[in-house]
């Protein structure tokens, strides 16, 4: 392996060079892509690398990138290979004429990698609760071990209101399912261990919160949905429905009963449902 603190700097990026890991460094800027400026920066170690590759760029560059492992990263996990070329946190961009350089580096890092195929672990830190963002139809928080949706009226379906806001202990997920807000029906679904079903459509679906025009961009979102994947993946489950649920602001309450009023006289809700979430809204006062 080179010396232990050479530094490699790139386009977006610095790569610098440990005995058992790269610590990547990205740069803040107009032109920095903002799920890079989101990251800050990243410490992969070298168990969590399979291969490195050293290929031409566009416009007289060159680009080095370390290719991970299955399952190391529960970044590149969530992304599920939906992430654009250019937001891929594992390319370093350089000038051409650095090419023997970065050369170099390659060849350094393929003779120090031992490991490959799938990791049975996540080994790549995800980004740290809390966080949050804002999708169409509600705010999606995590805390670091429950993930709760509170919907917005303007946004949220019919289904999800008289569903009411949801909080979902990590406990109880088996997984996320992120689709990328720069595709058609972009989403968040949150996996839930012996839940059944899910509706198709995540617009129904009280588990999910759907993307839309500048709604959950990716450098919310899919940071989020890999806080929450590396959560479930080392918490151990729990049966539905011990967590204790947080109680409601009056305030808060008072604006559902009042919205679900509205649903109601527009018959999109009938007499007994509206009657029984009533009772429940007041219930968690």
């Amino acid at each position: 392996m080179s010396r232990m603190g050479d530094v490699l700097a790139g386009f977006h990026a610095a790569w610098e060079f440990e005995s058992d890991s790269v610590l990547i460094r990205y740069e803040r800027g107009i032109r920095t892509p903002k799920l890079f400026q989101a990251l800050g920066e990243r410490r992969v170690p070298l168990e969590a690398v399979e291969g490195v590759t050293l290929t031409p760029g566009r416009r007289g560059t060159v680009v080095l990138r370390m290719e991970p492992r299955p399952g190391a990263d529960p970044l590149m996990e969530a992304a599920a290979g939906q992430l654009k070329e250019s937001s891929d946190p594992y390319r370093l961009v350089l000038p051409a004429e650095r090419e023997t350089l970065a050369e170099y580096y390659a060849d350094e890092l393929r003779s120090a990698l031992t490991e490959s195929g799938p990791a049975e672990r996540h080994l790549v830190d995800a980004p740290k609760p809390p966080l949050s963002f804002k999708a169409y139809d509600g705010k999606a928080s995590f805390d670091g071990s429950a993930v709760s949706f509170r919907w917005f009226w303007t946004g949220a379906s019919s289904a999800k209101w008289k569903a009411g806001d949801q909080r979902f202990p990590v406990g109880e997920l088996s997984g996320v399912e992120w689709r990328s807000p720069e595709v058609f029906e972009g989403h968040l679904r949150l996996l839930r261990r012996n839940a059944g079903a899910s509706p198709a459509q995540p617009d129904q679906d009280p588990a999910a919160v759907v993307f839309g025009l500048g709604y959950g961009p990716v450098h919310e979102s899919l940071p989020f949905a890999a806080a929450v994947l590396a959560a479930v993946r080392t918490c151990e489950p729990v049966p539905v429905g011990i967590a204790p649920q947080a109680r409601r602001d009056p305030a808060d309450i008072a604006e559902r009963i009042r919205h679900l009023g509205e649903l109601h006289q527009a018959g999109l809700v009938t007499d007994e449902e509206f009657a029984s979430k009533k009772a429940e809204l007041l219930a968690e006062l």
